[in-house]
């Protein structure tokens, strides 16, 4: 990505003062002739003037760019909290972007924040597309990326494998052999990948050979009725989800059929959302600290404004919680 452009910049290019130009942009007196040069130069460079004026005039403008796929995430809640209070700490005013799980947006929101001149970008992935890799490596802004491993750049990753490992051997150890693991799309490679493969090897090292898989998405409706279709033709002995909110969806088809978590169906989820513990019987989940990523983020990124070194990945740790809702068999 070329150079930003300053008002200053078009105003030698029209020939002009940087008032004239200010004027120009803002509504104000310029005679025909002039406005007609300054509107030249800035159709040839496509430029657009920064809506935050102030902060084109400052070096470092103390805000921070965060762009989140969703506001309604318990463990993305968690991370934003803990990220905004420490860069608040240090002065630094984060400013937040909703995507939606819109590529197309995230993609536009990093240019977006770029145009607005923050200081750094922290963006909790869902995916990492060409268009990402693409933008991020024409900025000269540092960006970190949370939930997934950028290998150009600097992440701070979950450690999804292990986690899926453990719930594997854990399932094994409890006696279960009729397992369904309800995932989400490849597209998420956390998750919808190295989670599912962390799961499948810790089955299969604990003499687990066959798992049945159902594609979901993130959302308590869809998860519901994929299920419940599932659950139509076969009962498991036990649902392995990709989410507790995941699970949370399963628990209620289970109940809606008269049967009971553990005695019929177990279950297990990620996550360590609170509300999978205020269910009885509560769930057996993995809790990633959340918070430690908010912080990690927050100190990282104001180490490469600064000029810092860091290191290009970061692993989060998590807590295995054992619930009541895996019955043991054997």
């Amino acid at each position: 990505m070329s150079k930003k452009l300053t008002m200053g910049d078009i105003a030698k290019m029209a020939g002009v003062g940087k008032t004239t130009v200010s004027r120009y942009f803002n509504g104000g007196y310029v005679k025909d002739e002039t406005r007609e040069k300054i509107r030249k130069v800035v159709e040839e460079t496509n430029y657009e003037p920064n809506q935050v004026a102030q902060l084109m005039k400052a070096k470092q403008t103390m805000v921070m760019g965060i762009i989140t796929p969703t506001m309604d995430s318990t463990t993305s809640a968690r991370m934003i909290m803990m990220l905004d209070e420490y860069v608040r700490h240090y002065g630094y005013t984060p400013l937040i972007i909703n995507t939606n799980h819109n590529e197309l947006r995230e993609v536009k929101s990093i240019e977006n924040l770029w145009k607005l001149n923050v200081d750094g970008i922290v963006l909790l992935a869902t995916d990492i597309t060409q268009a990402h890799k693409d933008i991020v490596s024409k900025l000269d802004i540092p960006v970190i990326f949370v939930g997934q491993e950028y290998k150009n750049g600097y992440s701070i990753i979950y450690n999804d494998y292990q986690a899926g490992y453990d719930v594997g051997c854990y399932s094994a150890k409890m006696g279960h052999k009729d397992i369904v693991y309800m995932g989400v799309n490849a597209k998420d490679e956390a998750v919808g990948i190295i989670r599912k493969n962390g799961v499948i090897d810790g089955l299969k090292d604990s003499g687990v050979d066959h798992v049945q898989y159902l594609e979901t998405d993130f959302t308590f409706e869809t998860s519901g009725r994929i299920v419940s279709k599932y659950l139509d033709n076969h009962q498991p002995s036990l649902i392995i989800c990709a989410t507790d909110n995941i699970a949370l969806a399963c628990y209620k088809e289970i109940k809606n059929r008269g049967l009971n978590v553990p005695d019929d169906i177990s279950l297990i989820g990620f996550g360590g959302y609170e509300y999978s513990q205020l269910v009885s019987p509560s769930i057996t989940t993995v809790r990633y600290d959340n918070e430690d990523a908010g912080y990690f983020a927050g100190e990282s990124l104001l180490k490469l404004i600064n000029g810092e070194k860091i290191e290009k990945k970061q692993v989060v740790s998590y807590v295995f919680m054992e619930g009541e809702s895996v019955k043991k068999l054997s």
